[in-house]
């Protein structure tokens, strides 16, 4: 029984492991690039607005 609980704790480590870089890295190569994006595009709308306040 011991040995059934301790291969268990560790497939269940293993498994977290897993998940964790799965969702790391969806999120460094989707969620990421569309957050700076996003941000490319306020900021620049704030730039155009200052230059239209300016004329």
């Amino acid at each position: 029984m011991r040995r059934f609980a301790s291969g268990f704790v560790t497939g269940t480590l293993a498994a977290a492991a897993v998940v964790t870089g799965v969702v790391m890295s969806v999120k460094k190569k989707v969620i990421d690039p569309i957050e700076e994006k996003e941000s490319k595009v306020d900021e620049n709308r704030k730039k155009a607005q200052r230059k239209r306040i300016a004329r």
